[in-house]
């Protein structure tokens, strides 16, 4: 294949976050963890200090602002950097503070993105993370995301958001049974994409839906298996990014998956 995908590494610096492995309880281990990130390959940092999991409780801005914006500096002198964020506040410093791109769960930043000239993730969910499990409901769930993202993508370019990616939402809003709807159709999401001439932003590490796949999968600390499964099929049906927790394993089978047929030794 000739599309090779951006590998974004995943750091949180939460109490909270649903995977612990993804968790960093200082601004010193975070630090040496996207060090560590950047050694072994991945493209991009993403940086989060709220906690975006089905249930979890709001952070204030202050808190927010002291967790994020000394990790942003000093990883932005080691590598690009993205800032997970839904408040504004938060991104406008973030910004300030070296970061290239905003991952918006929310779509309410694309606007500020076409201000502060970076780039934009913008994802579907529905509700918002106190509320987007209860009970979510689709007439059809491909289409009803496609057309989401696609209005997501003509307000970006309205306000001339340099780069754009768009994020389906896998376990935002959505059931298990949407979840695979979704990445069984991909390509869908392919198509949509090089006709809006942006990215295909696809995150499904570690998440709760892979747990229904099977009973080893349950505990979020037995879905790496599933996690490189899913990774690996959203790289195949065209994923320009994909977001992890595992970044060495994810680093790997981006270059396994992406290497010349010509230098594949039988």
């Amino acid at each position: 294949m000739t599309r090779r995908p951006a590998v974004m590494g995943i750091i949180n610096i939460t109490p909270d976050s649903f995977f612990p492995g993804g968790r960093s309880d200082s601004t010193v281990h975070a630090i040496a963890t996207g060090r560590q990130f950047f050694d072994a390959g991945v493209d991009i940092v993403d940086v989060g200090g709220e906690s975006t999991r089905p249930g979890a409780e709001p952070v204030s801005e202050a808190d927010e602002l002291a967790r994020v914006i000394p990790l942003v500096s000093a990883l932005a002198q080691l590598g690009p950097v993205s800032i997970d964020t839904q408040k504004e506040a938060v991104a406008r410093a973030a910004v300030a503070a070296g970061a290239t791109v905003l991952n918006d769960v929310s779509a309410t930043l694309v606007e500020l993105a076409g201000e502060l000239g970076v780039g934009y993730v913008g994802m579907h969910r529905q509700g918002d993370s106190r509320t987007m499990q209860d009970n979510p409901h689709y007439e059809d769930v491909v289409s009803e995301v496609a057309d989401s993202l696609r209005a997501l993508a003509l307000r970006a370019r309205a306000v001339n958001v340099s780069q754009l990616w768009l994020d389906p939402g896998i376990g935002f809003g959505k059931t298990a049974e949407h979840n695979l709807e979704l990445l069984s159709h991909l390509d869908v999401f392919r198509v949509l994409c090089d006709e809006l001439r942006c990215g295909l932003f696809v995150g499904t590490s570690r998440k709760r839906f892979l747990g229904t796949l099977a009973p080893d999968f349950l505990d979020v600390d037995d879905r790496l298996e599933g996690s490189i499964a899913t990774e690996a099929w959203s790289i195949l049906y065209g994923a320009d990014v994909i977001r992890v927790h595992d970044v060495a394993v994810a680093v790997q089978l981006r270059e396994l998956l992406t290497m010349p047929t010509d230098e594949v030794v039988a």
